[in-house]
């Protein structure tokens, strides 16, 4: 866990808690959290795990910051169920707390989240994949390459998702696991990076050779995947798809290492997370969640080269005008 600096020190202070300050995606949330604080003359404080499931170093940063006297905390949690006592005594406090990118459970644990629609950006990849494979898709063997075992909610959303878009059936949507389709080959995870993903796939290889579907969380487990898929010459007749909108991500869909991803947005993510504590801090205002939704939603979209009839998608050109990382 390290603390950056503030450069502005009259302002209000502001507190960001990612997951790890090494994952691009974080890396471009700070960026955005940074470069918004300098605009509006806060003092921000970035806060990251060691690792994605390093829970201690994040309930160790929301004590640092309700010492610090912060106006507010965007976090994006490790363990989505077993921070909420330490949050609310942040809100205690008189703190405005937001997740960014994965919700509190429950989602009214925090004033409001700012996030991707991970629900849909799971169920985007899931329509790509089955329309992708047109008839065959009735005798897919699809693998999952999930987060952490404790399942924190863009875990589950984005593997539910998929699930649905695919034409599965969720069973319980706050749950990974009981589901019966027998097209599901298994689940395995990944910690969310590289090393994880390929041996994620090892695992599942083992267990059943005839995958032909690989739903990933992000792009680094992708890119894992891969690899283990190449080492056994299965890469060529194998579909994987992801979450994220890295540069990296968005380069693997244009050399066809990933079928397709769905891109979110770090920085706008961040960014907007700090305006709203900078208008807490001013008027006691609290954000409101966009319309019939329970959160803010800061935008998803499909990319591909290889469009599927019937879902909207953009091209690697273009998604590389947007990417991150």
């Amino acid at each position: 866990m390290a603390a950056v600096p503030a450069a502005a020190q009259d302002g209000a202070t502001v507190c960001l808690i990612t997951k790890t300050d090494t994952n691009p995606f974080f890396v471009k949330m700070k960026e955005g959290a940074q470069a918004k604080a300098k605009e509006l003359g806060l003092n921000l404080q970035a806060y990251a795990g060691k690792i994605d499931g390093d829970t201690e170093s994040q309930l160790a940063a929301v004590e640092g910051c309700i010492a610090a006297g912060a106006k507010g905390i965007l976090i994006t949690p490790v363990d989505s169920k077993g921070i909420v006592p330490t949050i609310q005594k942040a809100r205690d406090a008189g703190i405005l707390v937001i997740a960014l990118d994965t919700s509190l459970e429950p989602i009214e644990a925090a004033d409001a989240t700012f996030a991707t629609d991970n629900f849909k950006a799971g169920e985007l990849i899931g329509q790509w994949a089955e329309a992708s494979m047109g008839a065959e898709a009735q005798n897919a063997r699809i693998a999952f390459l999930d987060l952490i075992p404790a399942q924190p909610s863009v875990d589950v959303q984005r593997d539910q998702g998929f699930m649905q878009g695919f034409g599965i059936d969720v069973k319980d949507k706050n749950r990974i696991g009981d589901e019966d389709d027998p097209r599901i080959a298994g689940h395995d995870i990944t910690n969310g990076n590289e090393e994880g993903g390929r041996t994620a796939m090892e695992n599942l290889l083992q267990k059943d050779p005839t995958i032909n579907v690989v739903y990933t969380i992000n792009e680094p487990a992708a890119a894992g995947a891969y690899q283990a898929l190449k080492a056994v010459g299965r890469e060529g007749d194998t579909l994987v798809v992801s979450i994220d909108g890295g540069c990296p991500g968005v380069q693997n869909v244009k050399e066809g290492i990933i079928g397709a991803t769905s891109m979110q947005y770090p920085l706008k993510m961040a960014a907007m997370g700090v305006e709203a504590i900078d208008k807490f801090a001013k008027s006691g205002e609290k954000p409101q969640a966009s319309e019939g939704l329970t959160f803010t939603n800061t935008g998803v979209d499909l990319v591909t080269d290889k469009p599927a009839e019937g879902v909207t998608s953009m091209t690697t050109e273009e998604a590389a005008k947007a990417c991150w990382g």
